[in-house]
């Protein structure tokens, strides 16, 4: 990979890690469903009458949409603002790979590794060290909310698999347009209308930094990026750097809001990232010996 390219892959996981900590800003002002809405509607809005229609059923498009949308974001910025810290959720989102495996296992049939399984329970111990953390930065329901929204995200790479469209930023563009009413039905349902009559009196300037910086840079320009760089490489040369998104999120967490890197959550790390990267690429470990 050339080193500017290399460098622009790692701008993009800066971003999606430091994005765990503009969700955080938006939210002190914000209802959470409300955010994740305002994000998807400037995502749709008005790229979607500028960019191609993606070739896939529109069904499945909206499908994808709500899931991304109200399953995945939706549930992170609820979980944030239970009072999960940026950093641990970045890193609690990371257990969709393993999610996305089992899934794979059940709906596509594929087969799950030795080298899968022994990252996943890696990974489960790591958990472990978060799920026993004192310092404030999780809360147990927080958790919850969070895994569920890394189920939601390995349930919407499973309808991106079986869809088979080739217009991949098409298909983003166009599922955003199905996220947002449901986001704000949601705020409204759950905290009735003063979610929407208070709207203008907390968008001030760091609420709107938060939507423009989540529709713009980790959304369209983010996934803009990444999807070209894999189009340009081999998938194994550049999903290995998305292992770095905890990392940035720790850090910008860690910068913004002080939030303190323990041992604990050092472990934890370790042991995550670490099962990661053996369940996506052990079995490169694995066949270079026996070559």
């Amino acid at each position: 990979m050339k080193l500017s390219d290399l460098l622009l892959a790692i701008a993009v996981t800066g971003v999606w890690g430091l994005n765990f900590s503009v969700i955080k800003l938006g939210l002190n002002t914000l209802d959470p469903f409300l955010l994740a809405g305002l994000r998807f509607l400037l995502c749709a809005l008005p790229a979607v009458f500028f960019i191609r229609r993606p070739d896939v059923p529109m069904k499945i498009v909206g499908l994808y949409g709500l899931i991304f949308g109200v399953g995945l974001w939706g549930m992170v910025n609820l979980g944030v603002k239970m009072g999960v810290s940026a950093g641990v959720s970045s890193l609690l989102l990371q257990f969709s790979s393993f999610i996305t495996i089992a899934m794979g296992y059940f709906f596509l049939k594929e087969r799950i590794h030795f080298h899968q399984i022994i990252g996943f329970i890696l990974s489960v111990i790591g958990l472990g060290f978060i799920m026993a953390l004192t310092d404030g930065s999780i809360t147990y329901l927080g958790v919850i909310v969070i895994l569920f929204g890394a189920v939601n995200w390995s349930v919407a790479n499973i309808i991106v698999k079986k869809s088979g469209g080739k217009n991949i930023f098409g298909f983003l563009v166009w599922s955003c347009v199905f996220s947002p009413l449901p986001l704000f039905l949601m705020g409204y349902g759950i905290n009735g209308p003063t979610v929407l009559s208070n709207f203008v009196e907390n968008l001030n300037v760091t609420a709107i930094f938060s939507i423009l910086f989540q529709a713009y840079l980790t959304t369209l320009i983010g996934y803009w990026i990444w999807n070209l760089l894999l189009k340009k490489y081999p998938v194994s040369k550049v999903a290995p750097l998305s292992l770095l998104v905890p990392v940035f999120g720790f850090i910008g967490s860690a910068v913004i809001f002080g939030e303190v890197m323990s041992n604990e959550k050092i472990i934890a790390c370790v042991f995550i990232l670490i099962g990661l990267a053996i369940s996506l690429y052990g079995n490169k470990l694995v066949k270079k010996p026996r070559a």
